[in-house]
């Protein structure tokens, strides 16, 4: 009862502090109540319905998924669509950030998503991983790419750090794949 009432209690004074500091700084940023609203809408999704549960069955095996009697077709084209709105969500934030838009603006973006997803448990093989896994890494690749920037770092040096930290997601992933399968 104790270990209960103690990790309630640490939480309790995590979100306290949060939220503390963000009433002394001008209150909640704009953009991270649309992140919790979107997160809270795909850990619903992916964890309550039946699409959820297609997605992953799909990112796990796609032709035992299609076996099974998934129309995989369909969960791809709503797979997509999905990550079209969200990107486009993402292209609407990243401009309003930086005050105009240009074509290179997102430019090695996609290095620190990917590696946010494996750093947040996304098994390489696919079929693993969830929403607020991928969350974490974001956050763990934002606190790197933000202490890279503030100790004056080089971009060349910036990329080889994401990289040794993204191999290392991986090769953390396959050992474990391994070390499970015997």
């Amino acid at each position: 009862m104790w270990q209960v009432v103690l990790k309630l209690a640490v939480l309790m004074f995590i979100v306290w502090f949060f939220f503390y500091k963000l009433s002394r700084y001008n209150g909640l940023p704009f953009v991270l109540v649309i992140m919790v609203v979107l997160v809270g809408i795909y850990v619903f999704i992916t964890s309550k319905t039946v699409a959820g549960r297609q997605i992953y069955a799909l990112g796990g095996n796609a032709k035992a998924a299609r076996l099974s009697g998934i129309d995989t077709r369909k969960v791809f084209f709503w797979v997509y669509t999905n990550m079209g709105i969200l990107s486009a969500v993402a292209g609407i934030v990243l401009c309003s950030r930086n005050g105009s838009s240009t074509p290179k603006a997102g430019d090695g973006f996609e290095m620190d998503a990917i590696a946010s997803c494996y750093i947040g448990g996304a098994a390489v093989a696919g079929g693993a991983g969830t929403i607020m896994g991928a969350v974490v890494g974001a956050f763990i690749m934002g606190i790197l790419n933000n202490g890279m920037s503030l100790y004056g770092w080089s971009t060349d040096i910036q990329k080889i750090v994401k990289g040794a930290v993204l191999l290392g997601a991986v090769t953390v992933d396959i050992l474990s794949k391994r070390k499970n399968s015997k």
